[in-house]
This record gives structure tokens, sequence and C-alpha cells, in this order.
């Protein structure tokens, strides 16, 4: 059967590799089944749904920023980070204390990811190559375990996929003298609606992973893409949704179903990816409900203290909705009271059921409390 993405090639350095064709080829319209339109209807359903939901949100850049946190854990996992969410979280409170996990990595795609907002929600950058190559930067620049990254510069060198070499790779993307078309081809598929929002989507990510135009992080990179990119189409009003933690949980499929896409099966991998973005807004759904709640019952709480504390706690809880673990030293900050006068606040909720103690002070790190119920919300299966 032919592959409508590309040829295989032989390089003039005895390797074969994939040359691309023109993208997107009419030749996917062609294979579409009304079947697979009626999904990717039902998927930007719920994205409409889920837009509706977090806007409603009190306090939504709080948990916008654990949903970008829950996303940049799962992503990195799948290059092989270790950290967990408390990990990072742990990291974010205490950063002196986490030289010695890969939590740094996830605080790069963090940090990345809320470049990427900035630059097109507030800046209005256009979409275009250099914001693809500005995000690699910031997902990769100074980054622990990135050395020869190259970050922000399209590659000059040949990549490959499983394997020593290119030629016992399980996959070679194009030689890199043979990058400027399909990347041109991606950054004008952004600015032009094909099929169906959804489903380009999915069509962006299968085939700027099958190009892999950096020396590394293309993984990381590609997933920030699918949120940007239906920002970008109007799909979702704020970055509320994220596929790492599907594709972490069939991370193998995943693979498989991208490798089949390098290969030409175009359709396993689209009705894979809506899949992915139906089960992950449901998802989405429910979790913002179970913020809803929480948060009602915080405020509940609070309103028991007297006006004074009251204030100040819903501040502070405010603020642990963002980073739910936080160092006594950053909640002093947060109240502006003495060192005791902050060790009484926080035994106020601790008695309220609000924070719990994570970790004791040891040496010159200092304590850590968590907002345990918060954060379950998030890290539960």
């Amino acid at each position: 059967m032919k592959n409508i993405i590309g040829t295989t090639k032989k390089h003039k350095n005895g390797y074969e590799y994939l040359s691309l064709s023109s993208f997107p080829s009419n030749e996917i319209k062609e294979i579409i089944p009304s079947e697979l339109i009626q999904k990717a209807n039902r998927a930007q359903f719920l994205l409409g749904k889920l837009s509706g939901i977090t806007l409603l949100l009190p306090d939504v850049d709080y948990f916008i920023s654990s949903y970008v946190m829950k996303d940049a854990v799962s992503s990195s996992q799948i290059e092989g980070t270790k950290a967990t969410m408390t990990d990072a979280l742990e990291y974010v409170a205490d950063p002196a204390g986490g030289s010695d996990t890969d939590a740094d990595d996830i605080s790069h795609y963090v940090q990345a990811l809320n470049y990427g907002i900035k630059r097109l929600n507030q800046e209005k950058f256009p979409f275009v190559l250099r914001f693809i190559r500005e995000l690699h930067r910031e997902l990769l620049q100074k980054a622990r375990v990135t050395h020869f990254a190259d970050p922000g510069e399209f590659r000059k060198t040949q990549n490959w996929i499983g394997g020593t070499r290119p030629d016992n790779a399980s996959f070679v993307p194009p030689a890199p003298e043979e990058l400027d078309a399909p990347l041109h081809d991606i950054e004008k598929f952004v600015h032009a609606p094909f099929i169906h929002p959804i489903l380009d989507a999915g069509l962006l990510h299968g085939q700027f992973e099958t190009i892999h135009p950096f020396l590394d992080g293309n993984g990381r990179t590609g997933r920030l893409l699918i949120t940007f990119y239906l920002i970008h189409n109007k799909c979702l009003e704020l970055p509320a949704l994220f596929l790492s933690s599907y594709f972490k949980k069939h991370q193998k499929i995943y693979y498989q179903k991208l490798n089949g896409y390098h290969n030409g099966d175009v359709l396993p991998w689209l009705d894979f990816f809506v899949d992915a973005v139906i089960e992950t807004a449901e998802e989405a759904i429910e979790i913002s409900k179970k913020v809803t709640k929480l948060r009602d019952r915080d405020l509940e709480i609070i309103s028991r203290f007297s006006k004074k504390t009251s204030d100040i706690a819903l501040n502070v809880v405010q603020k642990l909705y963002k980073e739910p673990i936080a160092s006594s030293t950053a909640i002093q900050e947060w109240i502006q009271q003495t060192k005791q006068g902050t060790l009484n606040f926080i035994d106020k909720l601790i008695d309220a059921e609000i924070l719990e103690l994570h970790r004791k002070a040891e040496g010159t790190r200092p304590s850590l409390y968590v907002h345990k119920e918060y954060l379950k919300i998030f890290t539960e299966k």
C-alpha cells in the first residue's frame, strides 16, 4: 500500500530515511470516514463544554496552573522523567532541595507552556515556525539533561528513533537538507483549515513527530503544539485540555499509532487521537466540577474565621490552588506576619483540614505544607 505521508529514500551516506510528501495530501481527505467526523464533532462539543465550565471557575488562573503542571509531568514522564507531580511541586516550593531529582525537566515544560500562552494571547504573536522554535528554546534552554539539543534551532544533522545509528534505527525522519519544505507545509497548515479542527490537530501532531525537526525535545514540543493549535483555532478558550496524561496512560499504543502514521497508516492514529481528546475533555470537566466543590467547601470553612483571618486565609487558599505544596517561608511572605504568627495561622488551616504537614523542616530546608484534597484531584488515578 502506498505511503501517503512520504517515500523511503537512500541517503548518500548509506542509510534509508523518510522523504516527506507535500502536506497535507488530499488523499488524506479521501480516506476519512463519516463516523470519524461524527466522533470529532463529539470531541469538539466537549471542548466547548469544557471552555464554558472553566471560564466560570473562580480563580481560573490557579486551576490552569495546576493543570499545566499535571500535563508537564505526564509529558516529561513519556520521555523517561521519573519525577511525579508531587516531586515537581516540592521542587517549586523548595528548589534547593530538589537538585537530586529530574523535576527540573518538568519546570522547563511549565515554563515553555506559560511562555507560549503569553506569546499567543497577550502579545498576539503569529503561530509560525519562529513560535515553535521559541517554544523549544524555552523547553530546553539550560535544562538539566539536554546538553546537545541546540535549543531553539532546527537540526542540521540526522536524528533517528530506536537503534544506535540511522542504518539500524526503527525510524529515520527526513534528512536535514530536506527539512525546509515539510516545515513550511506545517506553517501553512496551521493557518488553513483542512478537514475538521480536532482531526487537524491530530494531523499536526502526527506530522510534526514525523518531521522530528529538533535534535531533542520533539515529543514534548509536539504535545505542546496540540494545545496551542486548539486555542489558535478557537476550540479552546483557555489551556485546559492536555493530552499527555492519556498518551502516558496508553504509551505503548501512542508510539504504535505514531509509528503507523509515519508509515502512512493515518486513520488509526486519528481515531486514537480523537479518543484521547474525548476522554481527556470529559476528565477535565469532572476535575473542574471537583475544584468548584472543594473551593466552596474551603470558602465555607474560611467564613467561620474572624474577618481579618478570613481575608488572609482566602488569599492563601487562592495561592494554594496554584501551588498546592508551599513552604512555611512562602506562606510567611504571603501573609506578611512574624514567624510565630505564621505558624499560628498555619495551625488554624491545619485544624480546619485545609492544610496538612507535608515535610518537617530539616537543617536550612523549611517545612512544607500541602492542600492535600486539592492535590488529590489532580493526582488520583
